[in-house]
């Protein structure tokens, strides 16, 4: 067993110094949730995952837990599994535990933006003999391309995107990036999706704004990962965590609400905003949706329906589909 780092990881400063720039200059500003993710971050996270309020990762695992016979059942003797949005790797470890499941070699790319959930994620998969994982420190798309291009062998690859990490997405990126997932498997491949339904407002709303805080911690962490890693000047005591229900656009919508006027500078990213009090940064959302559009937007992009479960009490659904 061994932990290969793939020789394309771009220069995630760089790009995480343009994207600040570039949301801070919206209207509303923005920084995109994917640097919600850094190592305290992604540990707070975890803790999340484990609030009563957050079904989310408990109804994803109960589904892996009794479904992982059949989702694993398609893959070849020598199997290859892609994961993006590693994780702590704790979800790819239980699907792979299926009963009678015990290739002798198995290759697993992880690829995540973040290098502690991908750190996190190999720890736990390089336990499980056999296993070798290659770590792909890039956006989603960039490492399937560079796992793609590293893999030998015609037998099915499975593309595991859980998490509902979709939500994440606007409704056409999230169409655009099913394309680009498509585009890049071959015929007979797999792509396991993982996403959460549309539940009542109330119960929406204490996932992502719990009565312990952690939520508010997690997404308050990113302005102290903006001061240390791009030299901001955030008074972090100066903003409030902030949710909202969009029924509307299906979403669950966060933000940090600054409670004074204030102006702060960015220097690694070359900019400075001018904030008013009550003025709002977007910092994530997260879109619930309906089991058959879910299988819709597999269609849309050229997936065929092999299977969905939904956890009934989670309101969860796993979508397995083939290309």
């Amino acid at each position: 067993m061994s932990s290969v780092q793939s020789p394309t990881e771009v220069d995630s400063t760089l790009i995480f110094a343009r994207d600040v720039a570039d949301g801070l200059a919206q209207d509303p500003k923005r920084v995109p949730s994917r640097y919600l993710y850094d190592s305290l971050g992604s540990q707070l996270f975890d803790a999340i995952c484990e609030l009563p309020w957050y079904t989310i990762t408990r109804g994803e695992r109960s589904l892996l837990a009794q479904h992982r016979g059949a989702i694993l059942s398609g893959l070849g003797a020598d199997p290859i599994l892609i994961e993006l949005g590693a994780g702590n790797g704790e979800k790819l470890t239980l699907l792979l535990q299926s009963p009678g499941f015990q290739p002798a070699r198995m290759r697993v790319h992880l690829v995540d933006i973040s290098r502690a959930a991908l750190s996190a994620s190999s720890r736990i998969l390089e336990a499980r003999a056999g296993v070798q994982v290659v770590t792909h420190e890039t956006t989603y798309q960039l490492g399937l391309r560079a796992a793609r291009a590293e893999m030998s062998g015609d037998g099915p690859v499975l593309v595991a995107f859980l998490g509902s990490n979709i939500g994440n997405l606007g409704a056409e990126e999230a169409d655009q990036f099913l394309r680009d997932i498509r585009e890049g498997c071959r015929p007979g491949d797999q792509f396991l999706l993982g996403a959460d339904l549309i539940k009542p407002e109330r119960d929406l709303l204490l996932a992502y704004d719990d009565p312990l805080g952690v939520t508010a911690a997690f997404n308050k962490n990113l302005l102290v990962r903006l001061n240390r890693e791009l030299d901001a000047d955030f008074d972090v005591d100066a903003f409030d965590h902030h949710v909202v229900w969009n029924a509307s656009a299906s979403r669950v919508e966060a933000y940090l609400v600054s409670r004074i006027d204030q102006d702060v500078c960015v220097r690694d990213a070359g900019c400075c905003i001018r904030l008013t009090a009550g003025e709002s940064i977007w910092t994530e959302c997260s879109h619930k949706y309906e089991a058959d559009g879910i299988v819709a937007m597999g269609t849309r992009a050229g997936f065929s329906l092999r299977q969905q479960w939904i956890e009934p009490d989670a309101r969860f659904a796993l979508t397995l589909l083939e290309a």
